[in-house]
């Protein structure tokens, strides 16, 4: 099936793989972004470059907290991808209140936009990291997610609960997908597997945080996309709910195994220096997907073994680094 979606973060990292793959089913796909210079334009700029011509895609230049320019991005839009968000626990740490402004303020500014326009239908992009520490393994969507432990898990969170208030108010079908570290061609670079694929390729040292046994649900993005895409989907049902859904590949991954797997696909040993845990990370995560198989016939097919070499692959032909 196919219709017309507004995507927010349309040139992030997600996003613009999400929008390309929309259009590949026959959407007519409306994006905004405002190339937010937490990372370099010209990724985001590559990331839709193939995009700007196609004739089912438009574009805005915009933030998702103005609604001038909110609003006639959305009008047509029979669901929105609400993926716009400042990314980052550390960085969240040193800037609260871009966080709270950016990822509560313009999430409350999308979904009134939604209510007054008439877009009932809404897919929010959010993070396994509201559950903090606190939850079991692996996390299900029945943990409270009450403790999260960075300003940017509990903007995640705030963002969650919004969606549940429009939906009890105003009659909205929310599906919230929780993802789980996703990783693949065109990571943001203050990631670890593109920044461990730098350092690695260039022989320098990576800082590994902590004894490297802390583990990581890393979920390859076109396993994220299909679920992304499966949700939308699933917004079409009848009747008003916020379902709260995990996306990740189930799987936990020691950070000394990741780094090793990197090595490997490099032909190169890894220069590694130990420093201590950083604030506001979680310890470890893995996911439940049992709801994502039940609700969405979710089924991701890209181990890490086999998507660090195709990371590896890709990050040689965009910057050129030989092994």
């Amino acid at each position: 099936m196919s219709g017309r979606l507004l995507v927010t973060g349309a040139a992030g990292f997600i996003g613009s793989h999400a929008c390309h793959a929309f259009l590949h089913k026959g959407w007519q796909v409306a994006g905004i972004d405002n190339f937010d210079p937490f990372y370099d334009r010209r990724m985001k700029e590559e990331g839709i470059a193939g995009l700007r011509n196609h004739k089912g895609f438009r574009f805005t230049e915009g933030d998702i907290r103005d609604v001038g320019v909110l609003e006639p991005a959305m009008r047509g839009a029979d669901v929105v991808l609400h993926l716009a968000a400042l990314a980052g626990v550390q960085p969240s740490i040193d800037d609260p209140e871009s966080y709270v402004s950016v990822n509560v303020g313009g999430t409350a500014a999308l979904l009134e936009v939604c209510r007054t326009v008439g877009v009932r239908r809404v897919v929010f992009g959010s993070s396994s990291s509201v559950y903090g520490d606190a939850a079991r393994v692996p996390f299900s969507e029945e943990d409270p997610a009450v403790a999260p432990i960075s300003p940017y898990a509990a903007t995640k969170r705030a963002g969650e609960l919004q969606c549940a208030v429009y939906t009890h108010l105003y009659d909205f079908r929310v599906a919230v997908l929780r993802f789980f570290t996703v990783y693949g061609h065109r990571q943001r670079p203050d990631l670890a597997i593109h920044k461990f694929t730098r350092l690695i390729s260039t022989d320098q040292t990576i800082r590994q945080l902590g004894d490297g046994s802390s583990e990581r649900d890393y979920t390859h993005v076109d396993d994220i996309v299909a679920g992304v895409m499966a949700a939308v989907d699933w917004t079409r049902q009848e009747g008003p709910v916020c379902e709260i859904i995990n996306l990740g590949e189930s799987t936990r991954v020691r950070l000394s195994y990741l780094i090793e797997l990197i090595g490997h696909a490099l032909h190169r040993e890894p220069r590694v220096q130990v420093y201590p845990p950083a604030p506001g990370d979680v310890y470890r995560t893995c996911a439940d997907i049992s709801k994502a198989k039940r609700l969405l016939a979710y089924d991701p097919q890209i181990t890490i073994e086999d998507g660090i070499p195709q990371f590896v692959d890709w990050y040689r032909t965009a910057y050129g680094h030989a092994a």
